[in-house]
């Protein structure tokens, strides 16, 4: 077989904490990533929490000779948070934004707001065909009792999906960003036995920075108490994840992430550690002719699938209890607007006195009333939104499982 080295390419990825008013010395980062990124020339860089236009353009603007090629990607009310930026030039770029990210009355989380997604670029460096994939899953709040669990397996899912589909002309397929999972989440498993991607911490030869690869570490000025105590010794939750083709295969040569402090700073690029890696791309010209991809059956998918769909319909119960209870509510202020509109004509219809019942107080219940139809009413459309969007990812899982199944029988 004849192989010769066709590329070799710098990925980087970031959380940047970028909360314009609300995070720490937010502008001081972002300086401080400029300047790492003018030094190190990265060929791809994947940033998330971006989350004002104008910090994007701040970027943008600096970094037009390290990188002069970028993508911001609107989503949301807020934005998805999701910029690329590539010393190569982007021939074409597209946005999917998944099916659904928490709930809108959790304010204190604010993911919904966020409109979470995944950013696709397609790069030409050195006539390889690259996909860049880059996205940011759902927070996990609580990992003891997870109410974000099946949301973060829909994504994971629809991000497998999305990948699987649009990268089937690529030469090579890199996915980057937080997704917000460990490494033996059962989204991650199923997010890289469904896609065949690989880890690039697990597959690298050499490996610099944290300790275990961990990228939300206690000892960041920036944790969180909470995650402090839950996870003392750090948690890796930033990927990056790599695939080759039949003609260009991929190895990780060197993985870095940064650690603490930056150099001659008091403080951290982010609450979350950088992660950079080095890939080579091989060409293999017997591999060359043919399909790119060629289609494997992983018999461990099988029981992957099993285990996310039956967290699936976990989620599918819980959602339909909520919209149960919402729509219960609906009916009962709806009865109450209803009684409260026959106080108020019935004299006019008769000749009875005129209802001896505070008029204040009366309005009040009145809007009261009104105020619950509507909030409840809302409610239940959103989670019978819920409930249909996690039907039809499971009846999804559970045609491919059928699919798997017929392979492995052949």
């Amino acid at each position: 077989m004849s192989k010769s080295l066709a590329a070799r390419f710098r990925v980087f990825t970031l959380n940047c904490w970028g909360i314009r008013y609300l995070s720490k010395h937010c502008r001081e980062r972002y300086e401080m990533i400029v300047q790492l990124l003018s030094e190190e020339k990265y060929d791809v860089v994947l940033l998330q929490e971006v989350w004002s236009e104008q910090d994007y353009h701040f970027l943008r603007s600096k970094l037009t000779s390290a990188q002069p090629y970028s993508v911001y990607f609107r989503s949301g009310a807020i934005g998805s948070g999701l910029c690329v930026f590539s010393r190569c030039r982007i021939t074409e770029s597209f946005l999917y934004r998944f099916s659904l990210n928490g709930y809108p009355y959790k304010l204190h989380h604010g993911d919904w707001f966020g409109g979470k997604s995944v950013g696709l670029v397609i790069l030409k460096l050195q006539g390889i065909i690259v996909h860049v994939y880059v996205t940011h899953l759902h927070a996990e709040y609580c990992r003891e009792k997870d109410d974000y669990l099946p949301h973060r397996l829909l994504q994971a899912w629809e991000l497998g999906q999305f990948i699987r589909h649009t990268s089937k002309t690529a030469d090579v397929t890199i996915l980057g960003g937080d997704l917000n999972m460990h490494p033996s989440d059962l989204g991650n498993r199923l997010l890289q036995c469904y896609t065949g991607m690989k880890d690039s911490f697990v597959e690298t030869e050499k490996f610099e920075g944290s300790e275990e690869g961990c990228t939300l570490q206690s000892q960041n000025c920036f944790a969180t108490v909470g995650d402090s105590l839950s996870f003392p010794s750090g948690i890796r939750i930033d990927y990056v994840l790599y695939k080759g083709s039949r003609g260009f295969p991929v190895k990780c040569e060197h993985l870095m992430t940064t650690s603490g402090t930056a150099p001659g700073k008091s403080i951290p690029y982010s609450d979350h550690e950088a992660v950079c890696a080095t890939l080579s791309v091989q060409k293999d010209w017997d591999g060359v002719v043919g399909t790119k991809h060629e289609e494997e059956t992983n018999p461990q998918l099988v029981d992957i699938l099993n285990e996310a769909r039956a967290e699936v319909k976990i989620g599918i119960h819980g959602a339909e209890k909520v919209r149960y209870s919402s729509g219960r509510m609906a009916v009962l202020g709806l009865v109450l607007l209803l009684l409260e509109v026959i106080m108020a004509i019935v004299p006019y219809l008769t000749t009875l006195p005129e209802n001896s019942f505070p008029k204040f107080s009366f309005y009040i219940l009145g809007m009261v009333a009104f105020a619950v139809t509507l909030l409840a009413g809302i409610l239940y459309v959103f989670h019978t939104i819920e409930v249909k969007m996690l039907q039809g990812t499971e009846d999804q899982m559970r045609n491919t499982i059928q699919a798997l199944q017929e392979k492995l029988r052949e």
